[in-house]
């Protein structure tokens, strides 16, 4: 029973962060447009909301709702670069990350 729950709970792991990932091809690449909350918007529902949740209420990652009384743009930015738990680094970089945390940072 302890190897099947054990089985069960590695490949929810493994699930997990193959989710966070999964749209690789289209975060980890600046899409061309420039810094901009509604361009971060359209970039986290691609690449981010598998995990955190259209809605931003979480789901496998944390609630996002309030993260920018949280944290500021630029820590936000810090964690997407960075990762945290279960996040894995670099779902989305250079100027698509910016967009990312410049549209969390106002939700407040």
């Amino acid at each position: 029973m302890k190897k099947l729950l054990l089985a069960f709970v590695t490949g929810g792991m493994l699930l997990t962060v193959a989710a966070c990932g999964s749209n690789n091809d289209a975060g980890n690449k600046d899409s061309g447009e420039p810094v901009s909350a509604s361009a971060g918007e359209k970039l986290f529902k691609q690449s981010c909301s598998s995990c955190h949740g259209g809605q931003l209420e979480g789901g496998i990652g944390p609630s996002l709702e309030t993260v920018g009384a949280k944290y500021s743009e630029k820590e936000i930015e810090t964690i997407i670069h960075e990762g945290r738990g279960q996040m894995p680094s670099g779902v989305v970089e250079g100027n698509d990350a910016k967009s990312v945390a410049k549209w969390l940072a106002t939700k407040k």
